[in-house]
């Protein structure tokens, strides 16, 4: 597989980009007290996702699947931070389980895109 150009082509960074933006949202809410805890690791952690996606990007095939693999433990962060905010209260159950249906689909599609690459050798 070349080189891919521009990440916003990828429907996986797109999704991943979607769930960053919710996941800013939805921290909205958290208590005060977690901003430089679990609401400063929670939007780091998942803006990591897209952010090595794009970096990758612009890679070679193994650099590439290098930055997805850094994204997958991105995500894998994520959705234990997220059983995490469920269990503390700070989410509700509906919307525990709306991220964690996203961020599975999520990873997912990072499996499915690492498998692609190393298939297109």
């Amino acid at each position: 597989m070349q080189t891919m150009k521009d990440f916003r082509q990828l429907k996986v960074w797109e999704k991943a980009h979607t769930l960053t933006l919710l996941t800013y949202k939805l921290t909205k809410t958290f208590p005060k007290e977690e901003i430089y805890g679990l609401t400063s690791r929670l939007c780091r952690a998942t803006s990591s996702i897209p952010t090595n996606i794009a970096e990758g990007c612009g890679r070679s095939g193994p650099e590439f699947r290098h930055f997805l693999q850094i994204a997958m433990g991105s995500a894998c962060e994520v959705e234990y931070l997220l059983l995490l905010s469920h269990e503390l209260e700070n989410i509700t159950e509906s919307e525990f389980e709306d991220f964690s249906a996203q961020i599975i689909e999520v990873k997912k599609m990072i499996s499915s895109l690492i498998l692609k690459l190393r298939t297109d050798r």
